[in-house]
């Protein structure tokens, strides 16, 4: 029963850790050459997400869901030096205290490249990035966002924040503040489970096994006294 009770009260904390967790999973493409002609990877000035530099701690900006943005402004990043055929993961963790719905999709360069609504909403993302009042992006790290021309597995992340609250405070309902968030790539291992949470995977699984088990040798037991009862009675009887 104790290792029961520990079972369920691992599934609910994993649960409420993913409560507030939005993500999408897919798998690596095909390596593509990124030429020498501009605009190169890091004129976009993008944060990249690699397997070795797999996490990112920021803002997003977010809006109600208007006309113009019916889930929210979009926000971009570079998934670089991918393992084609290999699954991944990105997840979008948030504090409850700023309620938001996030939509995630990934995009080869070209189908960017050959769709006007998204290469418009990716203009408009850096442009608004060059912005003399906003932070300056950081310099891509080497190898995810060098000019020279490459081969590579690669992807653009889009991060669509919407604002899901509701508010008297007339200033919190005209102005959203930037969600703070965490942006994680997340290989699977052996595309069946996600880096990350396989440790606490395996030992859930782990302590099922175990409450298993003892269950059956505690029910064996019960069975075995229960079976000695009878018999001891009827051996009292004839002495």
């Amino acid at each position: 029963m104790a290792a029961m009770s520990l079972l369920l009260s691992l599934l609910c904390l994993f649960t409420s850790v993913l409560a507030n967790t939005e993500k999408t999973i897919f798998l690596g493409p095909d390596p593509v050459t990124l030429p020498l002609t501009h605009p190169t990877l890091s004129d976009l000035r993008l944060h990249t997400l690699t397997h070795t530099n797999g996490t990112l701690r920021t803002q997003l900006n977010a809006q109600f869901p208007s006309s113009e943005h019916p889930h929210g402004p979009a926000t971009w990043l570079i998934l670089d030096n991918l393992t084609p055929k290999q699954r991944y993961e990105v997840r979008v963790c948030w504090p409850a205290t700023q309620p938001t719905e996030f939509s995630l999709s990934t995009f080869s360069l070209s189908t960017v490249w050959d769709t006007p609504e998204l290469i418009a909403s990716l203009h408009a993302y850096t442009t608004s990035r060059r912005h003399p009042h906003d932070d300056a992006a950081p310099v891509p790290p080497k190898g995810s966002g060098d000019s020279s021309e490459r081969e590579a597995s690669i992807l653009l992340l889009r991060i669509l924040a919407a604002a899901d609250y509701f508010t008297t405070d007339a200033s919190l309902m005209s102005n959203v503040p930037p969600v703070d968030v965490d942006v994680i790539l997340d290989p699977f291992l052996y595309n069946v489970l996600p880096r990350s949470i396989a440790g606490t995977a395996i030992y859930i699984v782990g302590v099922a096994i175990v409450g298993f088990l003892l269950a059956g040798m505690i029910a064996s037991s019960l069975q075995g006294l229960v079976a000695s009862s009878p018999r001891q009675e009827s051996v009292k009887k004839r002495q």
